[in-house]
């Protein structure tokens, strides 16, 4: 048997026993569910040591590949963001159990009662590079919504993945649900990326998770369904009626907090009107925070600011690095970002309630934000306790993937002796 062969046949056999484990995991108690996740966040928070001298290992593979400062930050994990993946955790484990929310109920004159009820999509398939932490979130939110979970995370994190991945196991154990709800492909061959692509009998759906390349891969070979989540090409327009304070603080925050999530601001476009003072001030506070302001014409006046290519525009840097332009109005801001956003997050800073409503009403990103950092763009911060990812597409799940988006529904139909005239 050579190698892909046996790739073919360890990928087929963790889907069947996938399967196995979804219909079984389909109809478990969210008692059950609730127990599984506590135990894995205590058990996580146990074996911190173990998880942290794998994320070592993964250090040393990843500094050796040659990843950016973006990227290892992404692959770094200490006590905090370990405490930060057992709250995920928790956090999911209290939520309610989306499976068999009632979302829609009602009567027909013919005398059927209709319930619109949700229900676990079936077997998912997680493939994501660099962030071990999608580890604990993916199979978190999978399993509270009642579906199996087959996770392939990058070559640069797998020994973290894989201590993860056993708190995980661990959860379910103790809590006498199937192991295989959860299981990690062990092996760090590529070619198990193009396997999961096409197990179109037992994976229901894909979510990847990562660069434009992977993406890119995933939408162009998979025959599975896919949830995309597409750069985070994320964009802030500061309106001529902008709080200078507020303008600063927000440009700032989502920027450098964390330059290699995607929430991260790529793109600043500022009013032109507004260029000589409030945008004068940002740019200034950016470059002195240490950011590469790469600016249009009317910005490069500024000493310090790198002319801006055309390259620029539409890139995603995850980096200390940021395009910047002047708009003549929210309508050419809007232009702008229909031009070269991709429907993942933009924000609008200003005080004037009709031009909010505008830049609400005609942009379709996945999440549109006003006076507050893009940084906010993601499910823990919305309430959902973790994601498995931003969906940037238009079907079904959007925005933050939590638990409820990973579920489907189903109609339950109830006569008494009804016939159809």
């Amino acid at each position: 048997m050579n190698k892909n062969e046996n790739i073919s046949a360890l990928m087929a056999d963790i889907g069947a026993r996938a399967k196995a484990a979804a219909a079984g995991l389909a109809v478990a108690s969210a008692e059950r569910k609730h127990a599984a996740l506590i135990s894995a966040a205590e058990n996580m928070w146990k074996n911190r040591e173990a998880i942290l001298a794998a994320n070592a290992e993964d250090l040393i593979f990843g500094r050796d590949k040659g990843l950016s400062d973006a990227m290892m930050d992404r692959l770094m994990l200490d006590e905090s963001r370990i405490q930060s993946m057992v709250d995920g955790l928790r956090s999911v484990a209290e939520q309610a159990d989306p499976v068999g929310e009632v979302i829609a109920d009602w009567d027909q004159p013919s005398g059927l009662n209709i319930r619109r009820v949700r229900t676990p999509l079936g077997v998912i398939g997680v493939i994501y590079e660099s962030r071990p932490n999608v580890t604990a979130d993916a199979g978190a939110l999978c399993l509270k919504a009642g579906n199996a979970v087959i996770l392939r995370g990058g070559s640069e994190g797998y020994n973290s993945s894989r201590a993860i991945h056993a708190c995980l196991q661990q959860g379910l154990r103790d809590a006498g649900l199937p192991e295989d709800a959860v299981q990690l492909v062990p092996t760090r061959d590529r070619a198990a990326v193009s396997e999961m692509l096409t197990m179109t009998d037992t994976i229901d759906v894909i979510v990847p998770r990562g660069g434009k390349g992977l993406v890119g891969l995933v939408q162009r070979e998979a025959r599975v369904p896919v949830f995309a989540h597409l750069e985070g090409i994320v964009h802030i327009y500061i309106d001529e009626h902008a709080d200078p304070e507020k303008a600063l603080k927000i440009v700032l925050n989502a920027k450098t907090r964390r330059t290699g999530i995607c929430g991260a601001a790529e793109c600043l476009l500022i009013h032109e009107g507004i260029m000589k003072t409030i945008g004068q001030g940002v740019v200034r506070a950016l470059m002195d925070a240490g950011v590469d302001v790469r600016g249009d014409a009317n910005i490069q006046g500024i000493e310090g600011v790198t002319p801006a290519t055309a390259e620029d525009w539409g890139c995603e840097y995850l980096d200390m690095i940021i395009a910047a332009k002047t708009v003549s109005s929210v309508e050419d801001a809007i232009a702008h970002i229909r031009k070269f956003g991709s429907n993942h997050t933009d924000c609008i800073i200003t005080e004037d309630a009709a031009t909010v409503e505008t830049f609400m009403n005609h942009l379709d990103s996945a999440i549109l934000i006003h006076n507050a950092s893009t940084q906010f763009a993601d499910g823990g911060e919305f309430g959902m306790g973790a994601e498995i990812g931003i969906a940037t597409g238009k079907m079904h799940a959007r925005g933050p993937v939590g638990a409820a988006q990973l579920t489907s529904f189903k109609y339950l139909v109830t006569g008494d002796g009804t016939v159809r005239a």
